[in-house]
Protein backbone atom coordinates (compact mmCIF):
# COMPACT_ATOMS: atom_id res chain seq x y z
CA UNK A 1 0.00 0.00 0.00
CA UNK A 2 1.36 3.44 -0.86
CA UNK A 3 0.63 6.82 0.64
CA UNK A 4 -0.42 9.28 -2.05
CA UNK A 5 1.81 12.34 -2.37
CA UNK A 6 -0.23 15.53 -2.26
CA UNK A 7 2.02 17.66 -4.48
CA UNK A 8 4.39 17.15 -7.41
CA UNK A 9 7.76 18.51 -8.42
CA UNK A 10 6.29 19.66 -11.73
CA UNK A 11 3.80 21.88 -9.91
CA UNK A 12 6.28 24.80 -9.81
CA UNK A 13 5.96 25.55 -13.49
CA UNK A 14 2.21 25.00 -13.38
CA UNK A 15 1.79 27.32 -10.39
CA UNK A 16 3.87 30.09 -11.96
CA UNK A 17 1.98 29.77 -15.24
CA UNK A 18 -1.37 29.82 -13.46
CA UNK A 19 -0.45 32.97 -11.53
CA UNK A 20 0.65 34.70 -14.74
CA UNK A 21 -2.60 33.73 -16.45
CA UNK A 22 -4.68 35.04 -13.54
CA UNK A 23 -2.79 38.34 -13.54
CA UNK A 24 -3.33 38.66 -17.29
CA UNK A 25 -7.07 37.99 -17.01
CA UNK A 26 -7.47 40.60 -14.28
CA UNK A 27 -6.01 43.28 -16.55
CA UNK A 28 -8.84 43.02 -19.04
CA UNK A 29 -8.62 42.66 -22.80
CA UNK A 30 -7.59 46.24 -23.63
CA UNK A 31 -4.98 46.48 -20.87
CA UNK A 32 -3.58 43.08 -21.85
CA UNK A 33 -3.17 44.31 -25.40
CA UNK A 34 -1.21 47.42 -24.41
CA UNK A 35 0.69 45.56 -21.66
CA UNK A 36 2.17 43.29 -24.31
CA UNK A 37 2.73 46.21 -26.75
CA UNK A 38 4.33 49.15 -24.89
CA UNK A 39 5.11 50.95 -28.14
CA UNK A 40 1.43 51.00 -28.98
CA UNK A 41 0.76 52.56 -25.56
CA UNK A 42 3.40 55.22 -26.29
CA UNK A 43 1.63 56.05 -29.54
CA UNK A 44 -1.68 56.44 -27.67
CA UNK A 45 -0.07 58.79 -25.12
CA UNK A 46 1.45 60.95 -27.86
CA UNK A 47 -1.85 61.03 -29.72
CA UNK A 48 -3.73 62.10 -26.58
CA UNK A 49 -1.27 64.91 -25.94
CA UNK A 50 -1.46 66.12 -29.55
CA UNK A 51 -5.26 66.17 -29.36
CA UNK A 52 -5.08 68.24 -26.15
CA UNK A 53 -2.58 70.63 -27.75
CA UNK A 54 -4.30 70.81 -31.13
CA UNK A 55 -6.42 73.89 -30.22
CA UNK A 56 -3.13 75.65 -29.46
CA UNK A 57 -1.15 74.27 -32.41
CA UNK A 58 -3.64 75.36 -35.10
CA UNK A 59 -4.07 79.03 -34.00
CA UNK A 60 -0.34 79.36 -33.38
CA UNK A 61 0.41 78.10 -36.89
CA UNK A 62 -2.18 80.45 -38.40
CA UNK A 63 -0.69 83.40 -36.50
CA UNK A 64 2.85 82.47 -37.57
CA UNK A 65 3.97 81.46 -34.06
CA UNK A 66 5.94 78.49 -35.31
CA UNK A 67 8.15 78.36 -32.25
CA UNK A 68 5.10 77.41 -30.13
CA UNK A 69 4.25 74.64 -32.61
CA UNK A 70 7.82 73.33 -32.49
CA UNK A 71 7.85 73.33 -28.67
CA UNK A 72 4.58 71.39 -28.48
CA UNK A 73 5.82 68.83 -30.98
CA UNK A 74 9.05 68.48 -29.00
CA UNK A 75 7.00 67.74 -25.89
CA UNK A 76 5.07 65.06 -27.81
CA UNK A 77 8.34 63.53 -29.04
CA UNK A 78 9.89 63.56 -25.56
CA UNK A 79 6.96 61.58 -24.15
CA UNK A 80 7.95 58.59 -26.29
CA UNK A 81 11.10 58.21 -24.11
CA UNK A 82 9.33 58.43 -20.75
CA UNK A 83 9.77 54.69 -20.00
CA UNK A 84 13.53 54.63 -20.51
CA UNK A 85 14.39 58.09 -19.17
CA UNK A 86 11.52 59.18 -16.91
CA UNK A 87 13.43 61.79 -14.87
CA UNK A 88 15.07 63.38 -17.91
CA UNK A 89 11.72 63.52 -19.72
CA UNK A 90 10.06 65.26 -16.76
CA UNK A 91 12.81 67.89 -16.71
CA UNK A 92 12.59 68.47 -20.45
CA UNK A 93 8.79 68.62 -20.48
CA UNK A 94 8.68 71.01 -17.49
CA UNK A 95 11.06 73.45 -19.21
CA UNK A 96 9.25 73.20 -22.53
CA UNK A 97 5.87 73.72 -20.82
CA UNK A 98 7.14 76.93 -19.25
CA UNK A 99 8.46 78.15 -22.61
CA UNK A 100 5.19 77.32 -24.38
CA UNK A 101 3.20 79.06 -21.64
CA UNK A 102 5.29 82.24 -21.86
CA UNK A 103 4.85 82.33 -25.65
CA UNK A 104 1.15 81.41 -25.58
CA UNK A 105 -0.31 81.71 -22.05
CA UNK A 106 -3.87 80.94 -23.08
CA UNK A 107 -3.17 77.58 -24.76
CA UNK A 108 -5.26 74.48 -24.15
CA UNK A 109 -2.24 72.30 -23.35
CA UNK A 110 -1.23 73.86 -20.02
CA UNK A 111 0.58 71.16 -17.93
CA UNK A 112 -0.80 68.30 -20.09
CA UNK A 113 2.66 67.03 -20.94
CA UNK A 114 3.55 66.86 -17.25
CA UNK A 115 0.62 64.54 -16.58
CA UNK A 116 2.09 61.76 -18.69
CA UNK A 117 5.69 62.43 -17.62
CA UNK A 118 4.88 62.45 -13.89
CA UNK A 119 2.78 59.31 -14.24
CA UNK A 120 5.78 57.52 -15.76
CA UNK A 121 8.06 58.62 -12.91
CA UNK A 122 5.52 57.58 -10.26
CA UNK A 123 5.03 54.14 -11.81
CA UNK A 124 8.77 53.46 -12.14
CA UNK A 125 10.48 55.16 -9.18
CA UNK A 126 10.17 55.20 -5.39
CA UNK A 127 7.41 57.24 -3.79
CA UNK A 128 9.71 59.71 -2.01
CA UNK A 129 11.58 60.55 -5.21
CA UNK A 130 8.30 60.79 -7.10
CA UNK A 131 6.88 63.40 -4.70
CA UNK A 132 10.06 65.48 -4.94
CA UNK A 133 9.90 65.37 -8.73
CA UNK A 134 6.20 66.30 -8.64
CA UNK A 135 6.89 69.39 -6.53
CA UNK A 136 9.93 70.43 -8.56
CA UNK A 137 8.12 70.08 -11.89
CA UNK A 138 4.77 71.62 -10.86
CA UNK A 139 5.76 74.62 -8.72
CA UNK A 140 7.55 76.72 -11.39
CA UNK A 141 4.59 76.63 -13.79
CA UNK A 142 2.09 77.25 -10.99
CA UNK A 143 4.10 80.19 -9.61
CA UNK A 144 4.40 81.61 -13.10
CA UNK A 145 0.63 81.80 -13.38
CA UNK A 146 0.09 82.86 -9.81
CA UNK A 147 2.50 85.79 -9.46
CA UNK A 148 4.18 86.69 -12.71
CA UNK A 149 1.49 86.66 -15.39
CA UNK A 150 0.34 90.10 -16.68
CA UNK A 151 -0.18 89.53 -20.40
CA UNK A 152 -3.63 90.46 -21.75
CA UNK A 153 -6.15 87.69 -22.34
CA UNK A 154 -8.82 87.36 -25.06
CA UNK A 155 -11.50 88.15 -22.52
CA UNK A 156 -10.10 91.66 -21.94
CA UNK A 157 -12.04 92.87 -24.98
CA UNK A 158 -15.34 91.96 -23.35
CA UNK A 159 -17.35 94.39 -21.30
CA UNK A 160 -18.22 94.07 -17.61
CA UNK A 161 -15.05 92.13 -16.78
CA UNK A 162 -14.32 92.27 -13.02
CA UNK A 163 -11.17 94.16 -12.05
CA UNK A 164 -9.80 91.20 -10.18
CA UNK A 165 -10.55 88.72 -12.97
CA UNK A 166 -6.87 88.12 -13.75
CA UNK A 167 -6.03 87.36 -10.13
CA UNK A 168 -8.92 84.89 -9.77
CA UNK A 169 -8.10 83.27 -13.11
CA UNK A 170 -4.41 82.97 -12.24
CA UNK A 171 -5.16 81.42 -8.84
CA UNK A 172 -7.60 78.93 -10.40
CA UNK A 173 -5.07 78.00 -13.10
CA UNK A 174 -2.24 77.51 -10.59
CA UNK A 175 -4.42 75.31 -8.35
CA UNK A 176 -5.62 73.33 -11.37
CA UNK A 177 -2.03 72.72 -12.45
CA UNK A 178 -1.05 71.44 -9.01
CA UNK A 179 -4.13 69.24 -8.58
CA UNK A 180 -4.00 67.73 -12.07
CA UNK A 181 -0.29 66.93 -11.69
CA UNK A 182 -0.93 65.50 -8.23
CA UNK A 183 -3.71 63.32 -9.65
CA UNK A 184 -1.43 61.98 -12.39
CA UNK A 185 1.29 61.29 -9.81
CA UNK A 186 -1.18 59.52 -7.51
CA UNK A 187 -2.38 57.27 -10.32
CA UNK A 188 1.21 56.35 -11.11
CA UNK A 189 1.94 55.55 -7.45
CA UNK A 190 -1.17 53.36 -7.30
CA UNK A 191 -0.07 51.46 -10.40
CA UNK A 192 3.40 50.93 -8.93
CA UNK A 193 1.93 49.64 -5.67
CA UNK A 194 -0.29 47.20 -7.55
CA UNK A 195 2.68 45.93 -9.53
CA UNK A 196 4.71 45.50 -6.34
CA UNK A 197 1.80 43.63 -4.77
CA UNK A 198 1.59 41.29 -7.74
CA UNK A 199 5.35 40.75 -7.57
CA UNK A 200 5.10 39.90 -3.86
CA UNK A 201 2.29 37.43 -4.54
CA UNK A 202 4.33 35.87 -7.34
CA UNK A 203 7.35 35.55 -5.03
CA UNK A 204 5.17 34.03 -2.32
CA UNK A 205 3.72 31.56 -4.83
CA UNK A 206 7.24 30.62 -5.95
CA UNK A 207 8.37 30.08 -2.35
CA UNK A 208 5.27 28.03 -1.58
CA UNK A 209 5.81 25.94 -4.69
CA UNK A 210 9.44 25.35 -3.78
CA UNK A 211 8.43 24.34 -0.26
CA UNK A 212 5.89 21.95 -1.75
CA UNK A 213 8.58 20.41 -3.93
CA UNK A 214 10.85 19.87 -0.94
CA UNK A 215 7.97 18.43 1.08
CA UNK A 216 7.06 16.11 -1.77
CA UNK A 217 10.64 14.90 -2.14
CA UNK A 218 10.71 14.12 1.57
CA UNK A 219 7.38 12.33 1.31
CA UNK A 220 8.52 10.20 -1.62
CA UNK A 221 11.86 9.47 0.09
CA UNK A 222 9.99 8.37 3.22
CA UNK A 223 7.65 6.18 1.18
CA UNK A 224 10.51 4.59 -0.73
CA UNK A 225 12.30 3.96 2.55
CA UNK A 226 9.26 2.18 3.96
CA UNK A 227 8.83 0.05 0.86
CA UNK A 228 12.46 -0.86 0.25
CA UNK A 229 13.64 -1.22 3.85
CA UNK A 230 10.70 -3.37 4.93
CA UNK A 231 10.56 -5.55 1.85
CA UNK A 232 14.27 -6.20 1.57
CA UNK A 233 14.60 -6.90 5.28
CA UNK A 234 11.79 -9.44 5.16
CA UNK A 235 13.08 -10.98 1.92
CA UNK A 236 16.60 -11.40 3.30
CA UNK A 237 15.27 -13.03 6.45
CA UNK A 238 13.04 -15.33 4.42
CA UNK A 239 15.84 -16.35 2.08
CA UNK A 240 18.16 -17.02 5.02
CA UNK A 241 15.44 -19.12 6.66
CA UNK A 242 14.77 -21.05 3.46
CA UNK A 243 18.48 -21.84 3.10
CA UNK A 244 18.51 -23.29 6.63
CA UNK A 245 15.43 -25.53 6.35
CA UNK A 246 15.55 -26.52 2.69
CA UNK A 247 17.25 -29.87 3.42
CA UNK A 248 15.52 -30.64 6.70
CA UNK A 249 11.98 -29.60 5.79
CA UNK A 250 11.45 -29.03 2.04
CA UNK A 251 7.75 -28.27 2.51
CA UNK A 252 8.50 -25.59 5.07
CA UNK A 253 11.17 -24.17 2.74
CA UNK A 254 8.57 -24.04 -0.04
CA UNK A 255 6.20 -22.03 2.14
CA UNK A 256 9.00 -19.63 3.03
CA UNK A 257 9.95 -19.22 -0.62
CA UNK A 258 6.30 -18.58 -1.49
CA UNK A 259 6.17 -15.82 1.12
CA UNK A 260 9.42 -14.48 -0.29
CA UNK A 261 7.86 -14.30 -3.74
CA UNK A 262 4.73 -12.57 -2.47
CA UNK A 263 6.80 -10.01 -0.56
CA UNK A 264 8.86 -9.24 -3.66
CA UNK A 265 5.77 -8.81 -5.83
CA UNK A 266 4.14 -6.52 -3.24
CA UNK A 267 7.31 -4.44 -3.01
CA UNK A 268 7.48 -4.15 -6.80
CA UNK A 269 3.84 -3.06 -6.97
CA UNK A 270 4.44 -0.45 -4.25
CA UNK A 271 7.48 0.95 -6.02
CA UNK A 272 5.57 1.15 -9.30
CA UNK A 273 2.87 3.16 -7.56
CA UNK A 274 5.38 5.59 -6.05
CA UNK A 275 7.23 6.04 -9.34
CA UNK A 276 3.89 6.30 -11.14
CA UNK A 277 3.12 9.43 -9.11
CA UNK A 278 6.37 10.97 -10.35
CA UNK A 279 5.42 10.21 -13.95
CA UNK A 280 1.84 11.47 -13.56
CA UNK A 281 1.48 14.76 -15.45
CA UNK A 282 -2.16 15.37 -14.56
CA UNK A 283 -1.28 17.65 -11.65
CA UNK A 284 -3.76 15.83 -9.40
CA UNK A 285 -2.80 13.84 -6.29
CA UNK A 286 -2.83 10.10 -6.78
CA UNK A 287 -5.89 8.46 -5.20
CA UNK A 288 -5.33 6.91 -1.78
CA UNK A 289 -6.06 3.20 -1.91
CA UNK A 290 -8.60 2.23 0.78
CA UNK A 291 -7.00 0.18 3.54
CA UNK A 292 -8.96 -2.34 5.59
CA UNK A 293 -6.84 -2.05 8.72
CA UNK A 294 -7.64 -5.42 10.27
CA UNK A 295 -7.17 -7.47 7.14
CA UNK A 296 -4.01 -5.73 5.92
CA UNK A 297 -2.48 -5.48 9.37
CA UNK A 298 -3.16 -9.20 9.78
CA UNK A 299 -1.38 -9.93 6.50
CA UNK A 300 1.51 -7.76 7.58
CA UNK A 301 1.84 -9.64 10.87
CA UNK A 302 1.58 -13.02 9.11
CA UNK A 303 4.44 -12.00 6.85
CA UNK A 304 6.64 -11.15 9.80
CA UNK A 305 5.71 -14.41 11.52
CA UNK A 306 6.77 -16.28 8.42
CA UNK A 307 10.03 -14.34 8.46
CA UNK A 308 10.66 -15.71 11.97
CA UNK A 309 9.33 -13.15 14.46
CA UNK A 310 7.44 -14.60 17.47
CA UNK A 311 4.59 -12.10 17.19
CA UNK A 312 1.67 -11.56 19.56
CA UNK A 313 -0.97 -9.01 18.57
CA UNK A 314 -3.66 -7.39 20.73
CA UNK A 315 -6.24 -4.69 20.03
CA UNK A 316 -8.31 -2.98 22.74
CA UNK A 317 -11.10 -0.45 22.49
CA UNK A 318 -13.14 0.49 19.41
CA UNK A 319 -11.86 -0.17 15.93
CA UNK A 320 -9.63 2.30 14.14
CA UNK A 321 -11.30 5.21 12.31
CA UNK A 322 -12.28 4.17 8.79
CA UNK A 323 -10.08 6.82 7.23
CA UNK A 324 -7.57 5.58 4.62
CA UNK A 325 -4.83 8.07 5.55
CA UNK A 326 -5.14 7.36 9.28
CA UNK A 327 -5.20 3.60 8.76
CA UNK A 328 -2.17 3.85 6.52
CA UNK A 329 -0.32 5.81 9.19
CA UNK A 330 -0.99 3.07 11.75
CA UNK A 331 0.02 0.43 9.21
CA UNK A 332 3.31 2.16 8.39
CA UNK A 333 4.26 2.72 12.05
CA UNK A 334 3.69 -0.95 12.86
CA UNK A 335 5.51 -1.98 9.70
CA UNK A 336 8.55 0.19 10.41
CA UNK A 337 8.71 -0.92 14.06
CA UNK A 338 8.61 -4.61 13.20
CA UNK A 339 11.11 -4.11 10.38
CA UNK A 340 13.55 -2.65 12.89
CA UNK A 341 12.94 -5.60 15.23
CA UNK A 342 13.60 -8.05 12.38
CA UNK A 343 16.63 -6.08 11.25
CA UNK A 344 18.35 -5.47 14.58
CA UNK A 345 16.83 -7.84 17.14
CA UNK A 346 18.83 -10.81 18.40
CA UNK A 347 17.80 -13.70 20.68
CA UNK A 348 14.12 -12.86 20.36
CA UNK A 349 11.57 -14.97 22.21
CA UNK A 350 8.55 -12.65 22.10
CA UNK A 351 7.41 -9.54 20.19
CA UNK A 352 4.21 -7.80 21.29
CA UNK A 353 2.15 -5.46 19.10
CA UNK A 354 -0.59 -3.62 20.95
CA UNK A 355 -3.03 -1.17 19.36
CA UNK A 356 -5.50 0.60 21.64
CA UNK A 357 -8.13 3.26 21.10
CA UNK A 358 -9.60 5.43 23.83
CA UNK A 359 -11.87 8.10 22.38
CA UNK A 360 -9.86 10.15 19.93
CA UNK A 361 -6.51 8.78 21.21
CA UNK A 362 -4.94 5.79 19.43
CA UNK A 363 -1.77 4.29 20.92
CA UNK A 364 0.58 1.81 19.30
CA UNK A 365 3.16 -0.19 21.27
CA UNK A 366 5.72 -2.57 19.79
CA UNK A 367 7.84 -4.36 22.40
CA UNK A 368 10.45 -7.07 22.08
CA UNK A 369 12.66 -8.92 24.56
CA UNK A 370 15.73 -9.36 22.40
CA UNK A 371 19.02 -7.57 22.47
CA UNK A 372 19.54 -5.20 19.59
CA UNK A 373 22.67 -4.00 17.88
CA UNK A 374 23.40 -1.69 14.98
CA UNK A 375 26.85 -3.12 14.37
CA UNK A 376 26.09 -5.48 11.51
CA UNK A 377 28.56 -6.66 8.95
CA UNK A 378 28.10 -6.27 5.25
CA UNK A 379 26.12 -9.48 5.09
CA UNK A 380 23.87 -8.76 8.02
CA UNK A 381 20.36 -7.51 7.84
CA UNK A 382 21.34 -4.67 10.15
CA UNK A 383 23.52 -3.12 7.47
CA UNK A 384 20.40 -1.97 5.62
CA UNK A 385 19.64 0.80 8.13
CA UNK A 386 19.51 4.38 6.86
CA UNK A 387 18.40 6.27 9.97
CA UNK A 388 15.15 7.34 8.28
CA UNK A 389 12.79 5.06 10.19
CA UNK A 390 12.20 6.90 13.48
CA UNK A 391 12.15 10.28 11.75
CA UNK A 392 9.64 8.99 9.21
CA UNK A 393 7.36 7.61 11.93
CA UNK A 394 7.46 10.94 13.76
CA UNK A 395 6.55 12.78 10.56
CA UNK A 396 3.57 10.52 10.01
CA UNK A 397 2.43 10.83 13.62
CA UNK A 398 2.81 14.60 13.51
CA UNK A 399 0.05 14.79 10.91
CA UNK A 400 -2.35 13.61 13.64
CA UNK A 401 -0.88 15.73 16.48
CA UNK A 402 0.99 12.67 17.71
CA UNK A 403 4.48 11.60 18.60
CA UNK A 404 6.63 8.48 18.42
CA UNK A 405 9.21 7.55 21.06
CA UNK A 406 11.66 4.67 20.84
CA UNK A 407 14.27 3.32 23.23
CA UNK A 408 15.30 0.43 25.46
CA UNK A 409 12.37 -1.32 27.11
CA UNK A 410 11.88 -1.39 30.88
CA UNK A 411 12.43 -5.15 30.90
CA UNK A 412 15.07 -5.26 28.21
CA UNK A 413 14.70 -5.34 24.48
CA UNK A 414 13.39 -2.37 22.51
CA UNK A 415 10.13 -0.45 22.82
CA UNK A 416 8.33 1.82 20.36
CA UNK A 417 5.40 3.91 21.60
CA UNK A 418 3.24 6.01 19.28
CA UNK A 419 0.28 8.27 20.03
CA UNK A 420 -2.13 9.55 17.39
CA UNK A 421 -5.17 11.77 17.82
CA UNK A 422 -8.18 11.43 15.55
CA UNK A 423 -10.49 14.44 15.45
CA UNK A 424 -12.63 13.47 12.45
CA UNK A 425 -16.29 12.62 12.78
CA UNK A 426 -17.05 10.84 9.52
CA UNK A 427 -16.14 7.38 8.51
CA UNK A 428 -16.06 5.93 12.04
CA UNK A 429 -16.00 2.17 12.22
Amino acid sequence: MTEAPQMKDASATTADASFAEIAQRRRGRIRRYFFKRPRAMDAVVILCYVLLALPTIIPSALDGKWLVVVILLLIASALSFRRRFPLQVVLAVALLEIAATILNPWGSNVSAGLWFALYAVASLRRRALTLVVFAAASLPLSLLYLFMWTSPSPIDNLQDVPENFHLINNIATAVTIMLSNLLATGIGISVRQRREHEAEIAAWAARTTQLGKVTERNRIAREMHDVVAHSLTVMISLSDGAAVVVKKDPQRAGDVLGELSRTGRAALADMRRVLGVLRDDSGRPAPLTPLESGQNLAKLLDGFRTAGLPLHYAHTGPGLPADPAFELTVYRIVQESLTNVLRYGRSLSRVDVQVARDGDLVTIDVLDDGRGTREGGSESVGSLGTGQGIAGMNERAGIYAGIVTAGPGKRGGWAVHAELRWNGEKGES
